[in-house]
């Protein structure tokens, strides 16, 4: 019998938390104004925000290859 701690459950939830806390620390480097690089390509990610974004591409923090992709609802704390 398997354990918690070895439970494909635990494992999927330790790797989600894992990915969420490391997109959620890049987001706060970018909007803290540092240069930040894609960690797949290494080159400087861009912010598009909601004013910019054209009608294909939504806001969000993207990188010149498209290997990083963060696509982020800004509207919803504009109104804040």
């Amino acid at each position: 019998m398997t354990t918690a701690s070895t439970s494909p459950f635990a494992v999927l939830n330790q790797t989600t938390a894992t990915s969420f806390n490391e997109q959620k620390n890049l987001i706060k480097r970018v909007f803290k104004g540092k240069p930040v690089q894609c960690p797949s390509c290494k080159q400087t990610l861009k912010v598009i925000l909601p004013e910019q974004a054209k009608a294909e591409q939504a806001a969000g923090i993207y990188c010149a290859k498209g290997c990083t992709d963060i696509e982020l609802d800004i509207e919803a704390v504009a109104g804040l």
